[in-house]
């Protein structure tokens, strides 16, 4: 009997050592927060407000590198040009010898957007800002420009008519129309005597659009520098928002 006993005590023994043994490693994997999952699941809150923080900084950045003198006119990948409708109007206008004229109302232009910009960046901002929660992950994860290219198709209406007041009073303020309308006047006068076609392009309508057009190009830059560059990620939620994007 006792022979018998004695190897039971030894298994029981032994199962014992290695339930603790068990238990100790489990234990030692809780306290070293090791699962299969390391990062917390990001909620829609979350996302949406990163999304409009990382909006926030890019319209900020943008508005301030195109509400400056220059901030059009010295910047190709927005500059406005002479209007594209009008463009037989330039060259009539540089043909006759109006070559200071153009160049000034170019610059004009130019600053009527950068006037436009800096008046407008509170209605553009409460604008862009008006995102659905239901989108928040697909422009997450959507790849580079994807929030800039959301709220491009869904605010681009009121945008402009928010923007159309100001530009019109930008106009005004940089008298655009002083510069425009000798070359207009004289290019028309030269078609009635022709039979040629008259050009009379909208000019609030090409600024508004044209200052939208690059204000979004701007804000892209921002977006794609916020999800390509963790420097650019300026707070914690940034950080765990964009962070979070599988490369």
């Amino acid at each position: 009997m006792r022979k018998i006993v004695k190897p039971l005590i030894a298994t029981g023994i032994l199962v014992s050592m290695v339930a603790c043994d068990v238990i100790e490693e489990a234990a030692s994997t809780l306290g070293t927060g090791t699962s299969t999952s390391t990062t917390p699941a990001l909620t829609n809150t979350e996302v949406i407000a990163g999304l409009k923080e990382a909006l926030s900084v890019g319209i900020q950045n943008s508005v301030n590198l195109t509400s400056v003198t220059d901030g059009f006119l010295k910047n190709e990948a927005i500059r406005l040009p002479f209007p594209q409708d009008a463009i037989k109007v330039r060259e009539k206008a540089l043909e006759w010898g109006m070559t200071g004229q153009v160049e000034k109302f170019e610059t004009t232009l130019n600053r009527a957007a950068e006037e436009a910009t800096k008046e407008a960046l509170p209605i553009f901002k409460d604008a862009i800002l008006n995102m659905s929660i239901t989108d928040g992950f697909n422009i997450l994860n959507g790849g580079n420009g994807a929030a800039t290219r959301f709220l491009k198709d869904n605010t681009s209406a009121q945008l402009i008519t928010a923007f159309a007041p100001k530009v019109d009073a930008a106009i005004s303020k940089v008298k655009l129309t002083d510069y425009w309308n000798p070359i207009i006047t004289k290019y028309n006068g030269a078609m009635t005597l022709t039979g040629g076609q008259k050009i009379n392009p909208d000019l609030n309508a090409y600024v508004t659009q044209l200052a939208i057009d690059g204000l979004f190009k701007m804000v892209e830059q921002e977006e794609n520098k916020i999800r390509l560059d963790p420097v650019a990620r300026v707070s914690e939620l940034l950080q765990k928002v964009f962070g979070s994007i599988k490369k």
